[in-house]
Order: C-alpha cells, then structure tokens, then sequence
C-alpha cells in the first residue's frame, strides 16, 4: 500500500540526511531538521502534514518514486485537482554536477574582476575552485591569492548561487585558506589577511562570525556585491553589524505538565524511560534516546470549539490520536521505537535517525560530565534565537553555579564547521545577554546571570573531530573562552569525556 510505501521510503531519506528539505514548486518549504511531520492513510491513499513556526502545509499524496536520492511526491492540495509536485531532497541544492561547474567557473571570473575593480593597484595572483579534499576545501569556494608589489592578501569568494548555509560556512573556508597560504608560501611571501566576497544581502552571519574572529592574527575584510552591477560594498569585519535575533519565550514547564498529565501518566507507563520535552506550554514531544514518538497537543473537541489536551503518535509513521479502539495499537508502535532504538537491529532506519538528539538526550542526563561547574538542575536544549535570515537552535545552554552562561554546541558526525556554528550561537547568546533578554523571557529563574562573556563548548566524538578544528580555534577572538571535548566513540552506551583541550591548556585527559 502506498502509506507502507512511503513510509518505509521518508524514514530512509531522513536516516541519511537529517536536514533534508520540501521543495514545492522550485521553493524550499522547510527543513526538516527544524520541522515536524506526520503521515496518516486515507483509503489507498495517505495524507502528508508538514509544519514548522513559519508554515503548515496539507497535501493528499498520490503516488511516490524515489529518483536519483530523491523522493519525489505526486500531491494534491485540498479543494484543487490538477495534481503537483512535491520533493523531499537531502540537500538544498539540486544542481546537476555539470551545471554547477560552469557556473562556478563564470563566478570565478567574475571574482577576478571584482578583486582589481575593488582594489586599484592590486593585481589577482591566482584563483582556483578546484575541490582539494585533503585541505578541506570544496568547489563551492572560489580561492586565491591578490598582491601589490611585496604586500600580498588571500582571496575568497562565494557565488549567489549557492545555498545560505555554504555562504555561512565562508568564513571557515577563509580562516582555513588564509592558514594554509601562510603556510605554504611562508619563505616567498607573508600574508596581511583574507578578502571575502559574499553576495549582498546574505551576509548577515558571516559579518557576525568575521567580527569575533582574532584580528590581532590577521586582517579580515568583507565585501558583498552585486553580480548584476559587478558593484562592491566594503563592510568593517570588527562590527557584528545589526543580526535582528530573537529569543523565544522559556515555555512553562510547571503549566504544561499540569496541562498533560493524563498523556504523560499513560506513556511513562509504557515506557519509563521516555523523555519528555516541553515545547511550550501547548504541546509535548515524547522522545525515546532522543527521537521523538509521540506528542501531547492541544486539539478541538469533538463537537465544538473548546480545546482540549491529546495525545497523538507524531514519528512521521503516523500521525492519529490515542484512544479506546487504537490503545493496543499504540502500545505495540511505542514497544516497536523502543526496541529499535535500543539496537535490535542497527541497521534499521529508527536507530539511526537524529544521531545528534540522541547525543544531546545522553548529555541531559548529567550534564557535569561536560563541565563539572555547570548547574545540572538549570538548563535548555534547541532554544531558537532566530534572525531574518536563518533559524539558529542553540543544541544546549546552560549556566554555571557563579552564573555564568554556557553554550553548548554538540555534532555526532565529523562536521568542519562546528568551531564557527558553536561561535555563531556564542555571539547571538552574548548579544542577548548583554540586552537582559534572558530574564526577561523566562530563562534561569532563581539565578543571577553573571555580566561575564559565556563558555562556549564543543563536544564530538574524539575520532569524528574534524582534523581542521584546531586551525580554525587558534583564530577565534582572545575574548573567547573555548572548550573542546573529545567522547567516547561508544557515547549511546554513556558519555565520557577522552580529553579536553582548551585555548589556556592543550590537552587534559
């Protein structure tokens, strides 16, 4: 049946790429690592919910195929009936391999004329955008090196036609390209600093990474420009400039229990262990090692417009409330999760799903295990604090028994960029800090929140630390007070921390 069908074919995608995305008309939609989902049958057919803080959408599936990695859906929204397109992708970028070619090789060329035009005297020594993975650097990155007679800067560029998040992670490319220029070229030439390029009008987390980068170490400029005009704007890499980030009100915990008790009471039978999360004071997420299962939401009442607490399966395999004829039937689904994500069988696609939730659900048991000063009775995991032009979830933050505030950035898989996301989310939390937003949206009630500039810890299994981390943490800002945390690789089994290492001390077991 095709609810089976689609099923078995979402959990596969959603296992290999967490942060796949819903394109609907050549429009990405949503991102479902910061989205949810249900599915439900109806008839020989099935109807797909998909909603997040920005939209909810409702399409009545009709068939599904799975083409070139990606699941494309034939749907139908309601009150229409010419049929449309819908596609899960792991990726934003859909591309063909061909076509990102040339147009990388145009934007290449353009970044040649962009340098000289922005800089008079100066002349492009080289540019490149071939991938060298045993440097880390991708094609998406235009690189080179610019001089004018013995001063020389390195060079980096990244077209409008990639993707926010690649555009966000230029900063990293620029530390790592400027760090292995001066390494390379160390007996012909020195390197002031790094130029970087980036499209007007997306550069709103770049400026914010560049700002709290070391500038004693090197010169950091930004340019946006226009591909139209082939005009360059020069922005002060020292200013974070105007990030409009917002914080989320700390939902009610005491008032959403109380509220949900009944559901809570039913699944803690089931399943002791459950965790469960407030998202706010209107609904629940029930989640197993991390994943989540089922939730409580308030709903309308049969027969009128008084809303009342539900509980509802919410895993993406279903999605239906719990009751009288359906009970057997939940209690055999919740047995299924848990199994599954206990390691009944490894391969299949409930184990591995959301790795790092499951990391962060383990770290929540004992969160001292990562700094024994942290106060293990106070803290948040995924606080949004977003801007116009992202939507940031801060893994954990946490605030010590002095009161100092702790940013908690947590990858479960090699990730490159994890220095420079864990110092995003550092520079958004500063920011708020430094207005009061935390207490005044309901954030650490009972402690006084020092003045002092947050911790910022990064924690990742210690054989997944991607090699160039220490590179780009000898570049952060002295302002900065970083830790890095390197896990036992058999963290499901429990954390335990291999070694530390910090920017006052190397190593310390």
């Amino acid at each position: 049946m095709l609810f089976e069908e689609l099923t078995e074919k979402l959990n596969s995608v959603l296992a290999d790429s967490p942060a796949a995305v819903v394109v609907e008309n050549g429009e990405v939609l949503f991102d479902l690592s910061a989205a949810q989902y249900s599915l439900r049958p109806e008839g020989e057919r099935c109807v797909l919910q998909i909603w997040s803080e920005e939209r909810n959408i409702v399409r009545r599936v009709l068939g599904a195929e799975m083409k070139n990695g990606m699941l494309k859906l034939q749907v139908l929204r309601f009150g229409q009936t010419k049929p449309s397109k819908l596609e899960i992708c792991g990726e934003r970028d859909r591309c063909t391999p061909s076509a990102k070619r040339v147009a990388r090789a145009q934007f290449q060329r353009l970044l040649h004329r962009l340098v000289e035009k922005s800089c008079p005297g100066w002349r492009v020594q080289s540019l490149t955008s071939a991938a060298d993975l045993e440097h880390s650097f991708g094609p998406a990155y235009v690189r080179g090196i610019f001089r004018r007679g013995t001063r020389a800067m390195a060079v980096v560029g990244v077209s409008t036609a990639e993707t926010q998040p690649t555009i966000d992670g230029a900063v990293s490319a620029s530390v790592l390209w400027l760090a292995h220029c001066r390494e390379r070229y160390a007996d012909r030439m020195h390197l002031e600093g790094v130029r970087l390029f980036v499209p007007r009008g997306r550069a709103e987390v770049v400026r914010l990474r560049m700002s709290l980068l070391n500038h004693q170490l090197a010169k950091w400029e930004l340019c946006q420009f226009d591909e139209k005009t082939e005009t360059v704007e020069e922005i002060d890499a020292r200013d974070a400039g105007n990030l409009a980030t917002r914080l989320v009100q700390a939902p009610d915990h005491g008032r959403a229990f109380e509220r949900f008790a009944e559901a809570i009471a039913k699944v803690r039978e089931l399943l002791p262990r459950v965790e469960v999360e407030v998202v706010s004071a209107a609904e629940l997420s029930f989640r197993y090692h991390g994943l989540e299962f089922a939730r409580g939401c308030m709903r309308e009442a049969i027969g009128s417009f008084r809303m009342e607490p539900r509980l509802v399966f919410a895993t993406g395999e279903a999605e239906c409330m719990v009751n009288g004829e359906n009970e057997s039937d939940f209690r055999e689904f919740v047995a299924h999760v848990a199994a599954m994500r206990d390691g009944l069988d490894r391969h299949h696609p409930l184990y591995r799903m959301q790795p790092e939730r499951w990391l962060e659900s383990s770290i929540k048991r004992d969160i001292t295990l990562l700094e024994e000063r942290l106060d293990a009775t106070c803290f948040y995991a995924q606080v949004p604090a977003f801007a116009a032009s992202d939507r940031a979830m801060i893994d954990l933050l946490g605030i010590t028994r002095e009161g100092r505030l702790v940013v908690i950035e947590l990858k479960a898989e090699e990730d490159l960029h994890l220095p420079l996301q864990g110092l995003d989310y550092w520079g958004r939390v500063r920011r708020h800090q430094q207005r009061g937003d935390f207490q005044s949206h309901g954030y650490f009630p009972g402690h006084t929140i020092s003045p002092e500039p947050p911790l910022l810890l990064l924690a990742a299994p210690s054989l997944h630390v991607h090699p160039t981390t220490d590179t780009l943490l000898r570049h952060l800002s002295p302002e900065i007070e970083w830790k890095l945390l390197g896990l036992d690789e058999h963290w499901r089994r429990g954390i335990r921390v291999i070694f530390r290492k910090s920017a006052a001390k190397p190593f310390n077991g």
